[in-house]
Formats: C-alpha cells, structure tokens, sequence
C-alpha cells in the first residue's frame, strides 16, 4: 500500500494546481477493517473506518476539495459512495458498480470530491455487497461560506444522528439470503449513531437552540423522528432551505436527511429522544436522551409513541415541506430565482417498480428491468468505448405493462440540458423511496392511484422542495422535475438495500458529443481499472 499512497501524494500534489481551483483542500485516510460491534447486545462483525462504528463525520464548506484515502484491509472488494454529495462533472467518483471499479483487497484509493455549489445534510456508505448492514457509513455536513446569509440564527450546537433500522445477523449472512432468491427478515431494531436504547446523550444549554441533522441510513424501513416535549422547527431537507415549519414529529424514509432546530425551552430534567418504524405491523423503537445541563431528573415513563400504519398523515406533512424562495442556498441569489415551474418538460419518463419471480427466485424491477452489475464499470465501458457492457435502451422510458421481467445491464439514455418530467408509479402495498445521483430535483406533486395528464394540476410550481431522495407512497405516485445539467453515468436506485441488490436500480447516461472539461471531466489518473477496462490508461489532470 505505500507505493500506492505515494501515487495518491503525487497526484494530490497536480490537483492542487489543477482543474479545481483554489478552492480549499481538506484531507483524510481512512482504514477499513472489520471489528467486533454490539450494537443490540449481541456480538457482530461490523466493517469499521479507523476503527469507529459509525465511522468519522465530515466536515466541509460549499465548494471544498475532500480528498479521502480509502485504505481496504477487508477481504473482499469494497467502494464508499456519498449520498446526495452531486459529483459535478465527475460522476467516477461516486463510489457505485456502475462508475467505479471495487477497491481490491489490501489496496487504496483516493476520492477526489468537491461539493461544488452544495450546503447542507448528506452520509456516505459502503455501496457494495450488503455492506451496509455492517457500518462503514457517517455524516457529511457542508457549511454555507461566511458571506452567505443562512435564513436562521447560528445554532448553539450542531448535533447529528444517523438512525437506520438494524439486524442482529452478520451482513453476508443476509447476502446469501438475497443471493438464494430469499428475501431478508425483517430488522431486529433500531440504532441511533451505532447505539441502541439509550445510547447517546445529547447536552444543551437552557434556552438555547440546537441543530439536529436527521439521516436515515437503515436498509428498510421508513422512520419517525421526535424529541419528548419538544417541538421541532424544519430550516433543510437534503442542500435546500426550507420554509421554517414547525412539526412534533417528522416522518424520515431510506436514504433521506432532514435539518431542525429545536429550543432547549423546557423544564430542566432529561428528555426522551425517539426513533421508531413507521409503516410497519412490528413497531422498532429505540431511544436516545436530551439532557438539560441543569437537569436532576432523568427520563420517566414510557417514550413518546408516534405514528404507525397512516399513510394519510405521511403524506399531508410530506406536502408542507417547501422551498424558501427568498433564502440563499450555496450562493447568494435567492433559491425562488430559479423558475422550474414556468420551463416546460421535453419528455415524461415513468418508473414503475415490481418484484418479479425470475428464473425461480425473487427479483426487483425497474420498468420490468431487473439490474445486473456489470463486470465493467459502464462510466468507463463509455469513456473507452468498450463493446459488449451496456446497451443503451435495455430499460423502457414507460411500463410495459404485465408481471414478468428480465435480467439486464439496464442504462436509460438522455441529453446533457434536456428538462425532463420523472413520474414514480408504485402499485406495491409498501412505501418506495428513490435516490437519484448526481443530482437535486423538484418535487412537485404525490397522490394516490394512477398518475394521469391531469395529475399535473395538482403540482406545485412555485416552491416545491428540492432534494436526491423521495418516498412513493404504497399504490401511489411521485412527480419530479429535474435538469439535466451534470454529464455522467448516475445511479437511479431504490434505498431499500435488498431491493436495491436485487435490480431495483438502472443508470442514466446524461450524454454530450462536448469533450471539454467545461462538460466532463475523464476518469481520474489514478483511477482503478478492471473488468475490460484492465490495461487502459486515462488522461493526467
């Protein structure tokens, strides 16, 4: 691994100099190893990073250069990929099968990231092989620059709580499961930053007001977020201010991260912290305590319950959460300068989601196209213009109607510019939630049923939110808008990680004829390459 770092210095010491300006660097090398975790009392192999579960937070300001030295000392392949982090231009560094090739055992890589014209609440996490189920996930927090007005008061304190839904069973153990055509069980409980019931403790000041950043970084189950007594006042949803409601408890599906702030305005005692499942007959709970300083009394009575099985009060409050127009985002113009509502869409693309039986074992499907990873990475299959790895057009724009589907590769084109309309159809009885890379997109409408034409006169056009990630309702749908203005290979996923695993994912290919770095930028020099892409050398930047 030390020649390997030597090369990473090097090409740090180019990129210094090179295509990302002068905008700050901030430096990490991490180590991923497995280690002993109990997390639900019971002794598992979790996948570390420096010997943390969960692993280091990371801290950054719009428009910072984070160069990260993935050191793999497990014994299978491994990529960390950063949810809702946008990749401009540079979608190699987005840590999927479908851009990056695996870091072998006992090798290195360097990740090469800037969150370019990006603030607020993302995670990182292991992309491959179940991992996620063992750890190897953490906090990302991008700060506004100094000059740019936040449409609130600076914290006193800025806490964060990735909470996910947990098993009890070692990660390739549920892997087997899925690779038998088995579906996994249902989760064992829930965590709170690795812990289970009454893990953590968070201290505030009377009287002072505290940020919680809320990531859901479970495999599958949507979750329900609230503070005993307390109120929470909603200012970000994944790198958008939002209008500045107030709600009781906040209903958090896969893969999404919220922001509130919540005024330590109670009496001086400690305080329930609750995350329980939502939509689920089996309620996990678990807990965490709000200590006053001042506080001489510990929690009493039972946690707070919330809310179970209702679809309708989800989904109410799920319409409240708008964009504030007149508050900066990662630059000084108002977010409402932009008027997606007034552009109209080139084309409407729906997605439908299915669990198929193929080939005798359960399956998941997009539009009928069930995803098989590539032994090639299709950014670079593109870029080298290797035959033979992807066909564009192996998923449908529509549905094609009827039960069945089929095993592919599956890579839906579009054009670098186009303004499309997506609509997620979901005629499951369980709650969908869908992760697009690369990308913030508007939502601007959901109901139940079929979406129709005359859907759209139910959307928002003025203020909708904008975020990676978005919940489908059971046998209900979800319109975006979204722009097309980063050129790469970008992974459509569900974030429920069995579904995920088992095809419910493609990648849009947001193609120009531009060679220029004003564009795209090539894969990296010091990108790995396997599969058919083994041998190739890519350009120096």
């Amino acid at each position: 691994m030390r020649d390997s770092c030597k090369v990473s210095i090097v090409l740090l010491l180019v990129l210094i100099n090179g295509v990302f300006g002068d905008n700050p660097y901030r430096f990490f090398t991490w180590k991923i190893t497995y280690g002993d975790i109990y997390p639900l009392g019971v002794k598992q192999q979790g996948i570390l990073i420096n010997g943390q579960f969960p692993g280091p937070h990371i801290d950054a300001v719009t428009n910072d250069n984070i160069i990260i030295s993935v050191f793999n000392y497990l014994r299978e392949p491994f990529l960390i990929s950063w949810n809702g982090v946008q990749q401009r231009k540079n979608s190699y560094q987005d840590g999927v099968i479908g851009t990056t090739c695996p870091i072998p055992p006992g090798k290195n890589f360097t990740y090469i990231i800037q969150v370019k014209d990006q603030i607020g609440s993302f995670y990182y996490f292991p992309s491959l092989a179940f991992h996620k189920a063992a750890g190897a996930f953490g906090a990302i927090r991008v700060w506004s620059r100094p000059r740019i007005p936040v449409p609130f008061p600076s914290p006193d304190g800025d806490f964060w709580l990735l909470a996910g839904d947990w098993y009890k069973t070692n990660h390739y153990v549920l892997r087997r499961l899925l690779e038998a055509g088995r579906n996994v069980p249902f989760p064992d409980g829930v965590l709170i930053n690795g812990r289970g019931w009454g893990g953590n403790t968070f201290t505030v000041q009377p009287g002072k007001t505290y940020r919680f950043r809320i990531s859901n970084v479970g495999t599958a189950t949507t979750l329900n977020f609230r503070i005993q007594g307390h109120t929470m006042k909603l200012v970000e949803v994944e790198g958008s201010h939002t209008i500045q409601n107030v709600y009781t408890s906040l209903d958090v599906h896969l893969g999404q991260s919220y922001s509130v702030l919540v005024t330590a305005n109670q009496a001086p005692q400690d305080y329930y912290i609750v995350v329980s499942s939502r939509f689920t007959r089996k309620v996990l709970t678990t807990t965490s305590i709000l200590h006053y300083s001042n506080s001489r009394r510990g929690v009493s009575g039972p946690a707070p319950s919330g809310p179970t099985l209702n679809i309708a009060s989800s989904l109410f409050q799920a319409r409240t959460i708008k964009r504030n127009l007149t508050a900066s985002g990662p630059r000084p113009n108002p977010q409402g300068s932009y008027h997606y509502g007034l552009i109209k869409p080139a084309r409407t693309i729906m997605l439908a989601n299915s669990a198929p039986w193929i080939n005798g074992k359960q399956r998941y499907a997009v539009n009928g196209a069930s995803f098989v990873a590539p032994d090639t990475p299709l950014k670079l299959a593109d870029y080298f213009k290797i035959p033979g790895v992807f066909n564009l057009g192996s998923i449908p724009t529509n549905p094609p109607g009827g039960n069945g589907g089929y095993l592919t590769t599956s890579v839906m084109g579009a054009n670098f510019r186009e303004f499309i309309e997506i609509v997620f159809q979901n005629w499951e009885n369980s709650v969908q939630s869908w992760h697009i890379s690369g990308y913030s997109f508007f939502v601007v409408g959901m109901d139940g049923g079929q979406w129709t034409q005359g859907s759209r006169s139910k959307y928002n056009l003025r203020d909708a939110v904008s975020r990676s990630t978005v919940q489908v309702y059971p046998r209900a749908w979800t319109a975006i808008y979204i722009a097309l203005d980063n050129v790469g290979m970008w992974n459509i996923r569900s974030e429920n990680w069995a579904r995920q695993y088992l095809g419910q994912q493609f990648y849009l290919r947001v193609y120009t004829s531009s060679t220029s770095y004003r564009d795209e930028y090539p894969p990296p020099k010091n990108a790995l390459m396997c599969g058919r892409a083994r041998g190739r050398h890519t350009r120096p930047f």
